[in-house]
C-alpha cells in the first residue's frame, strides 16, 4: 500500500476523507496499522477549533489501537512488527525535559497531544512515538480496548491514587463516557459507590454498572442525601459544568478529596473556609503513563470492566462524531477500520 485513507480536519468544523502517502517512521517512531479509534469529547478541540494551538490539516483521534507495521531507528527491542499496541491522549514523553528526569512522564513538556498537535487515529495508519505505546492484551478486542486508553485510564488512575480505602463512600458525578467506567472501577475496587446524575432515565444504567445508589439531582438534594450516609471520602466529578460540580463539594466528609477529571471551561467556585475548616483536598487528575495504562487494562480484564460502546466505520466518522456530541451515545463511540 502506497497510500492510506484518513478523515482529516481541513479547517475547524470541516471533516473530509482524504488519501495520504504512507509515511516512514522516524527515529523513535513506529508506523501503526489502526484497527479502532475511540471518539472522545476532547476531540472537539481539534475538530471544532477550540484548541488554538492545533494546526490544520489535522487527523483527530487519541484512543487508538492497532498493530505495528514498521519500526524506525532507536525503537526499544520489546516492540516488534505485528505487535498489538495502543496510543492515548499523550503521544509519548521525550525523556529529556525536567519533568521526565524526575520520572513525571505524564507532565512531559515536550510531548505531542495525539490528534491535536500531531495526527491521530481517524485513519487507517498513523505514526506514533514509541514512548507513548501501550501493550494491548490479546484478550481485549480493539474496539473495546480503545476507550480504556483515555476514559479508562483517566478514571482508573484518579480512583487508584485517591487514597480511599475499601468500604469508603465514593461519589461519581456524571454518568457518561468517563462516569460509566468510573462507576465500574470504583465498585470493583471495593468502594460504596453513589452515582449522581441529572434525570431518572439514567438510574437503571447506573445501578446496572455497579452503583449502590443513584441520586437524581432534578428530584433530590444530592448533598443532603450524601450526608445521610456520613458524607463522601472522595468525589470524582467527570462533568464540565463547573457550577454543578462545585455545588457537590459540601457533600465531602472531613479530610475528603474532590477529584476533577472533567475539564470545564469556567472556574470552580469553592469556599476557602470550608476547605480549611474541614481540611478538604482539591485535586486534578490528567491521565496515566503507558505502564499505568497497561495496569488499567489488566485490572479491566481481571474484574470484567468494559466500556459500553457503539461502533461505526471510518467512512462514517463525521456522523459518528456528531452522534457523540449529541450526548445520545451509551456510552462511548468507536471507529473501526476495514483493512
Amino acid at each position: 500500500m502506497n497510500t492510506f485513507k484518513a478523515m482529516q480536519i481541513t479547517e475547524p468544523g470541516r471533516m473530509e476523507m482524504v488519501e495520504r502517502p504512507v509515511p516512514e517512521p522516524g527515529h523513535g517512531e513506529i508506523l501503526l496499522k489502526v484497527e479502532a479509534c475511540g471518539i472522545c469529547g476532547a476531540d472537539a478541540g481539534a475538530v471544532e477549533g477550540f484548541e488554538k494551538s492545533t494546526t490544520y490539516p489535522r487527523i483527530p483521534g487519541h484512543e487508538v489501537v492497532g498493530r505495528i507495521l514498521a519500526l524506525g531507528q532507536g525503537v526499544p527491542s520489546y516492540l516488534s512488527p505485528g505487535q498489538r499496541v495502543g496510543v492515548g491522549r499523550l503521544g509519548g514523553y521525550c525523556g529529556e525535559c525536567e519533568q521526565c528526569r524526575q520520572g513525571k512522564f505524564v507532565l512531559c513538556t515536550d510531548q505531542p497531544v495525539t490528534g491535536s498537535s500531531c495526527d491521530g487515529g481517524y485513519a487507517e495508519m498513523m505514526l506514533a512515538r514509541a514512548t507513548g505505546l501501550v501493550i494491548i492484551p490479546d484478550e481485549l478486542q480493539a474496539a473495546e480496548a480503545a476507550p480504556l486508553l483515555c476514559a479508562g485510564i483517566a478514571t482508573f488512575n484518579a480512583l487508584s491514587r485517591s487514597g480511599a480505602r475499601p468500604g469508603d463512600t465514593i461519589i461519581v458525578q456524571g454518568i457518561g463516557g468517563l462516569g460509566h467506567l468510573a462507576i465500574q472501577y470504583a465498585q470493583k475496587m471495593g468502594y460504596r459507590v453513589i452515582a449522581v446524575g441529572r434525570g431518572s432515565d439514567i438510574r437503571q444504567d447506573a445501578l446496572n454498572l455497579g452503583a449502590h445508589q443513584y441520586i437524581d439531582t432534578l428530584q433530590s438534594d444530592a448533598v443532603a442525601e450524601i450526608k445521610k450516609v456520613g458524607g463522601a471520602q472522595v468525589i470524582l466529578t467527570t462533568i464540565t459544568d463547573s457550577e454543578a460540580a462545585s455545588a457537590l463539594v459540601k457533600a465531602l466528609a472531613p479530610q475528603g478529596k474532590f477529584l476533577v477529571v472533567g475539564a470545564g471551561s469556567s472556574p470552580l467556585l469553592i469556599m476557602p473556609g470550608a476547605m480549611v475548616g474541614n481540611e478538604l483536598k482539591l485535586e486534578g487528575s490528567l491521565t496515566g503513563t503507558p505502564y499505568e495504562t497497561e495496569r488499567a487494562l489488566k485490572f479491566s480484564l481481571l474484574t470484567s470492566v468494559r466500556a459500553q460502546i457503539e461502533t461505526a466505520p471510518l467512512a462514517e466518522a463525521e456522523k459518528a462524531y456528531q452522534h457523540m456530541r449529541s450526548g445520545d451515545v451509551k456510552f462511548r463511540m468507536v471507529l473501526t477500520m476495514a483493512l
